[in-house]
């Protein structure tokens, strides 16, 4: 896989129909071969006449956005944000239910009350968002879980918070199917959370915090 410059379209870890009902496989193919596609090629053609940034992750240009051209940082911090965050909501999803458990449910009942508050909650914001964007649920570098809005493709990453979950609320990843109904969308995506994948990016999150604390 690779992860730096030329980045490429890798493929989804299910089938584009794996997801139907809920996600229909028009959807999927046009969200991911088609969108998330256009950003990885716009950011190969920003990156490609800068090769001292070739071998630069995707975290590490958006950590680092400060450290590039002024020239090419937007298109840099709307492109990269975009793979990052196609690559993170793909990544979310499963066709095989994954139940939420271990330190990850634990957080969620110490900051939300239970599963039922969190994903009313969740929701609430989700249709609150204007316009485009992801709404995230992230944890601080205490282990601290909170919900994100996040408008276009900006990432928790600029605000050093480490990203758990993603759901995409740009119009093309739920249009075809829902046409304007976004609370449907929303109802239909929590079936599809891949909490053990969620459950293993937190405690790399706990490990990570962890390391950096120590004397």
């Amino acid at each position: 896989m690779v992860e730096h410059y030329p980045f490429e379209l890798q493929p989804l870890p299910y089938l584009y129909d794996a997801l139907e009902p809920n996600i229909d496989m028009e959807t999927m193919y046009f969200h991911h071969a088609k969108h998330l596609r256009t950003y990885i090629d716009k950011l190969n053609e920003t990156l490609a006449p800068y090769p001292q940034y070739h071998a630069w992750t995707l975290e590490r240009l958006l950590l680092h956005l400060n450290e590039l051209p002024g020239e090419i940082r937007e298109d840099v911090r709307k492109n990269a944000g975009g793979v990052y965050n196609h690559k993170l909501y793909f990544e979310s999803l499963t066709p095989v239910p994954r139940e939420l458990d271990g330190a990850l449910r634990d957080a969620i009942f110490l900051n939300f009350g239970n599963y039922n508050s969190f994903q009313k909650t969740f929701s609430e914001m989700a249709l609150s968002l204007f316009g485009s964007g992801n709404l995230w649920l992230v944890s601080d570098n205490r282990g601290k879980l909170a919900i994100l809005p996040l408008s276009n493709q900006d990432t928790p990453l600029a605000i050093e918070l480490y990203p758990l979950l993603n759901l995409d609320l740009w119009e093309h990843a739920y249009y075809l199917k829902h046409q304007n109904r976004r609370a449907d969308y929303i109802a239909n995506w929590f079936p599809l959370v891949n909490w053990e994948e969620i459950g293993r990016r937190y405690q790399e999150a706990l490990i990570a915090n962890a390391l950096q604390n120590m004397p």
